[in-house]
């Protein structure tokens, strides 16, 4: 016989605080066991991450509803790590084991999955001026370009478009293509741009990255401490980041150190710097940077099979100064400007580096922001057979949020309310409050395709074919609207929003190089750009519902909705339309598609979406 039971780790009446929890916070479970059932006892089993051996802590009978007894505990955790919780009941006859569905919801059943429980470090804490931001990303080559000044010389072999508008190339174009295309927008193209960067109500200017490196995306660098000609000077980049400032914008790296371009000082592949180099000699000071794998010095480890981008060996204490000691390279553009670092593939960075990274960078102001390309939920992220540490307070202040990017545009394009909801709990729940506040939500990135083409263009497209794709008027206003009800999310929900330069101007694209298209001044669709300086407004007006819990208030086939404070929203994609039921007065402030307010009830019809702000009568 099995009794009834209920636990659910997102409820409030279950465990509090909800998620991740500090060292020593106190943490109160209450377990729901079937009235009269007879029980010898109930235990919490918690066990650290990959250990077998598990705390017991026992729950006592405290109170009691009409159908269950509530044994509750209330115990704390005193060293940070990822650790794991399941239940046993004792009855006469036995051990009943107690595992958790998917929804975070206890099940009798052995060998179901635990529960997670994140505990961080006390101290972990993360920039104050995150709270309400926006982010907007820059890919600089592709922003704009000041001046109509010829290009200057550089070392390596590059080409430049004449047509702004025009399409990058691609190896369907180029048989040896190696991303060596530009069009030439930089620095000075940005600073001049920072009154509309302003008026989209963006706190974060994040660039990819901006130091010399032999091609358009430069995460081949080349030399870490010099800005690519092609984009501008020192001189430039610290009156952007200084202009920026006046405009309550800060601007963050692309730091790339887990491989530099064989076309670089350190390397020196290609002969194009005075340096000796590690490929040209085991004597060079940048030898132990580089992992050789024969006699010869020919063949060396490198990223994912590229020969262009040898990788380096982050734990060398060479490397490691270099990078993160006193005037090291961190310390060198935040001296001259950068307010934080966006640290590229941080799962192939080992713990100790990006430890070290941390310390640098908050050394040189403890409001300085270090957010890490994580693609799976980083709190128990698993990267070469080893557990990471990202989130439990001596690594990262955020992310970037892919698998928020995922549950929102499965969503839009026609999903599951229940899944939506489940795949944003479980993250939240996962990760440090302090992590959250430090999430970056994207909806596109230089890496991944424009949300406006995933969620117009509805059937396969073969990759050598995308470049030149022309999506049809249908698929063109399909993604519009699917891409104004993902940033209804993506501004309403905990973490901040990342804006991907030209997406709020209706760019489209593919993943790489389509994704990375001119913005295209001039161009605009003024609607869309309206719709996201409205957006970026709400958003700034309400900066205490942006600091508030998540609360759902709906979730089904085709809806979603939830509140933050005085804030709620809601995104219908069902065929036919959804009610909503609103307590307490409520006020329409934001709309996609003919919502109707009236009598506290919201009518949201297929593919429409809201903001509203809701308020308990007097």
């Amino acid at each position: 016989m099995q009794p009834a039971i209920y636990y659910n780790a997102w409820d409030l009446s279950c465990k509090t605080p909800f998620g991740a929890v500090s060292e020593r916070e106190k943490i109160r479970i209450c377990f729901y066991l079937e009235k009269g059932f007879p029980a010898k006892g109930v235990t919490l089993k918690l066990r650290e991450d990959t250990s077998t051996e598990a705390r017991a802590v026992e729950l006592v009978p405290t109170q009691s509803t009409t159908d269950f007894t509530i044994y509750e505990a209330e115990f704390s955790v005193e060293q940070k790590g990822l650790y794991f919780y399941r239940f046993e009941i004792e009855a006469e006859w036995g051990i009943l084991f107690v595992g958790r569905d998917e929804d975070a919801s206890a099940v009798i059943r052995d060998f179901l999955p635990e529960w997670q429980l994140t505990v961080c470090a006390a101290d972990y804490a993360v920039p104050a001026w995150l709270d309400g931001g926006i982010m907007y990303q820059i890919f600089p080559d592709r922003f704009r370009r000041s001046g109509k000044t010829p290009l200057p010389a550089v070392r390596n072999s590059r080409s430049v478009h004449r047509d702004w508008y025009g399409r990058p190339l691609f190896k369907a174009d180029v048989p040896e293509y190696s991303a060596n295309d530009f069009f030439g927008g930089n620095l000075r193209g940005i600073l001049e741009k920072l009154d509309y960067i302003a008026s989209l109500g963006v706190t974060v200017l994040y660039l990819n990255p901006i130091f010399e490196s032999a091609s358009n995306h430069r995460y081949n660098t080349g030399d870490y401490k010099a800005i690519d000609p092609y984009l501008g000077t020192e001189e430039d980049f610290k009156k952007l980041c200084q202009q920026a400032a006046k405009r309550g914008i800060r601007v963050i790296l692309d730091g790339v150190f887990s491989h530099t371009g064989s076309d670089s000082r350190y390397f020196n592949r290609e002969n194009h710097y005075p340096d000796v180099g590690a490929w040209q000699s085991k004597d060079s000071p940048y030898a132990p940077w580089y992992r050789f794998k024969n006699p010869e010095r020919t063949d060396y480890d490198c990223w994912w099979g590229f020969t262009t981008l040898p990788n380096v060996n982050e734990e060398d204490p060479g490397f490691e100064e270099f990078i993160c000691g006193k005037n090291g390279v961190l310390d060198y553009w935040m001296k001259r400007g950068a307010a934080g670092w966006r640290l590229d593939v941080a799962d192939e960075l080992p713990d100790g580096f990006l430890e070290a990274v941390r310390r640098r960078v908050k050394q040189n102001s403890s409001g300085s922001y270090l957010l890490g390309e994580v693609w799976e939920d980083a709190s128990n992220k698993e990267s070469y057979g080893q557990r990471r540490s990202y989130l439990l307070g001596s690594q990262l202040d955020g992310v970037m949020n892919y698998p928020w990017r995922t549950a929102v545009l499965d969503f839009v394009s026609g999903g599951d309310g229940v899944l939506f909801r489940r795949r944003i709990l479980s993250l939240l729940d996962h990760y440090p409050r302090p992590a959250i506040r430090g999430l970056m939500n994207p909806i596109s990135t230089h890496d991944t395709a424009r949300a406006r083409t995933v969620l117009g263009v509805q059937h396969p497209v073969d990759g050598l074919e995308q470049g030149n794709y022309q999506p049809t008027p249908e698929e063109l206003e399909r993604g519009r609207v699917g891409l104004e009800l993902a940033a209804i999310f993506q501004y309403t929900l905990p973490g901040f929003p990342s804006l991907y330069y030209g997406d709020e101007a209706g760019l489209s694209g593919f993943s790489d190089p389509w994704n990375r298209r001119c913005y295209p001044w001039g161009r605009e669709d003024p609607e869309l750009l309206s719709f996201f300086k409205k957006l970026g407004q709400l958003r700034r007006r309400h900066p205490q519902a942006m600091k508030s819990p998540l609360v759902f208030l709906s979730a089904e086939q085709g809806l979603a909705a939830f509140r933050r404070g005085e804030l709620a929203a809601a995104v219908c994609t069902a065929p036919e339309s959804r009610k909503l039921i609103l307590s307490g007065k409520a006020e329409l402030l934001f709309s996609v598609g003919e919502v109707v307010l009236a009598d506290g009830e919201l009518t949201l019809p297929p593919q429409s979406g809201a903001i509203l702000r809701l308020w308990e009568e007097e």
